[in-house]
C-alpha cells in the first residue's frame, strides 16, 4: 500500500481520483455489456405467464452501478476512519 500523502489536499485529490476511476470503469463496463448483449436475451421469472422480464444488459448495468456505489462507500468510510485516528482493518 502506498504511503499517506503529506497534505490533506493531496489526500482528498487522490481519494477523488480513485472514486472517479471506479465510476468510470463501472459505466464503461455497463455500456460495453449493453452494446454486446441483444435486448431480447433476458431472464424471465414466472411459471406459466412471465411475471418479470429482466434483460441481461440491464442486469449488467445495475450490477456495475451497485459495485461502483459499494466501492465509493468503502473508500469514504475508510477515509472517515483515518480522519478519526482509527486504523481501518486490512
Amino acid at each position: 500500500m502506498e504511503p499517506m500523502p503529506q497534505t490533506l489536499f493531496a489526500f482528498t485529490l487522490r481519494l477523488g481520483l480513485r472514486i472517479a476511476m471506479v465510476w468510470t470503469g463501472g459505466f464503461l463496463l455497463a455500456v460495453a455489456v449493453r452494446a454486446l448483449l441483444p435486448d431480447d436475451l433476458a431472464l424471465t421469472l414466472g411459471s406459466n405467464r412471465p411475471i418479470l422480464h429482466l434483460p441481461y444488459s440491464r442486469i449488467g448495468f445495475w450490477t456495475c452501478l451497485l459495485a461502483a456505489l459499494t466501492v465509493s462507500g468503502m473508500i469514504v468510510v475508510r477515509t472517515m476512519l483515518v480522519d478519526l485516528g482509527l486504523r481501518p482493518p486490512r
